[in-house]
C-alpha cells in the first residue's frame, strides 16, 4: 500500500481540511470525511488512513465499543462511528476536544468526546477496541508540549512519552477479547512497542507498513534525528507502522 502525505499540521487555521484521500487500491473502502479543524490541531494525513484502512479490515462496526485516544479532529472516532461502532474519543488539547465536537455536530453522528490526560479521562472504563494515533515524532526536551501545535506531534528525546503510556495502560482498558490499534513512525521504535505491549500480556504484531517522505516538521529536524542516531542515512523518508494488539 502506499500513502498520501499532506503538510504536516501547522499552527494554521485551515477550514475545513480535505481528509487523506485513499489511494487506488483501496478502491471504494470507507474512509475519514472531511473535517474542521481550529488551528494547532493536528491535520489527518497519511498516518489517519493507514489507521482507517485497518480499523475496516479488522472489523470495525455495528455492536464495536470503541475509543479514540488522542482523537485531534476526531476523523478516526467518525470513521468508526460510520462503520457503527459505538464511539468514545479523548483528547488533552482544548482545541482538539473543541474541533472534534464540531465534526461530531456537523457529521450529526454520535461520538462521546471528553477532555482528559489519556485513559484517566475515563477511570475504570474498558472497551472493545482502542485506536490511537498518538504523538510520536522525536523531538528536543524531555516532556510533551503544553501549549502550541507541537503538542500535536512532539513526543519526547525518542518519541515514546505518550506510546509508552498507552502500551502501559492498554491491557486493563480492553475487554476480554478486545483490540488495539496503534499507529506510529518507526523513527521512534516500534519495536519497543511491540515488546512493551507482549509483555503487558497482549498478543502483538505489525500488520501495516508504509514509507513516506519526511514532512515539514521531520524535514526541519532532519540533522538532530541524524545527530541521535535515529536516521542512518540521508534519504528523508520515515516508515508508518499499524501496531496490532489483542487481549486473548
Amino acid at each position: 500500500m502506499r500513502g498520501v502525505r499532506l503538510s504536516e499540521g501547522e499552527d494554521d487555521p485551515v477550514t475545513p481540511d480535505a481528509s487523506v484521500t485513499a489511494p487506488a487500491a483501496v478502491g471504494a473502502a470507507p474512509r475519514p470525511g472531511r473535517v474542521v479543524r481550529l488551528p494547532g490541531v493536528y491535520r489527518p494525513q497519511s498516518d489517519t488512513l493507514l489507521l482507517a484502512l485497518a480499523m475496516r479490515r479488522e472489523g470495525i462496526g455495528p455492536g464495536t465499543d470503541l475509543l479514540d485516544l488522542c482523537t485531534g479532529t476526531g476523523a478516526l472516532a467518525l470513521h468508526a462511528a460510520r462503520l457503527g461502532a459505538r464511539v468514545t474519543a479523548v483528547d488533552i488539547s482544548r482545541r482538539a476536544v473543541a474541533s472534534a465536537r464540531l465534526n461530531t455536530a456537523f457529521a450529526r453522528l454520535p461520538v462521546t468526546v471528553r477532555r482528559g490526560d489519556l485513559l484517566r479521562a475515563l477511570p475504570g472504563r474498558t472497551f472493545d477496541a482502542v485506536v490511537s494515533n498518538p504523538p510520536y515524532v522525536p523531538a528536543p526536551g524531555l516532556t510533551v508540549p503544553r501549549y502550541g501545535p507541537g503538542r500535536s506531534w512532539d513526543a519526547g528525546p525518542h518519541g515514546r512519552v505518550i506510546l509508552d503510556r498507552i502500551c502501559d495502560d492498554a491491557f486493563t482498558a480492553l475487554r476480554p477479547g478486545g483490540l488495539l490499534l496503534l499507529v506510529q513512525s518507526g523513527l521512534s521504535c516500534p519495536e519497543e512497542t511491540v515488546g512493551r505491549l507482549s509483555a503487558a500480556g497482549l498478543d502483538v504484531s505489525v500488520t501495516d507498513r508504509v514509507t513516506i517522505p519526511f514532512g515539514p516538521v521531520t524535514r526541519r529536524r532532519a540533522a538532530w534525528l541524524r545527530d541521535r542516531g535515529l536516521l542512518r542515512d540521508r534519504l528523508e523518508r520515515e516508515e508508518l507502522v499499524v501496531i496490532r494488539g489483542r487481549k486473548e
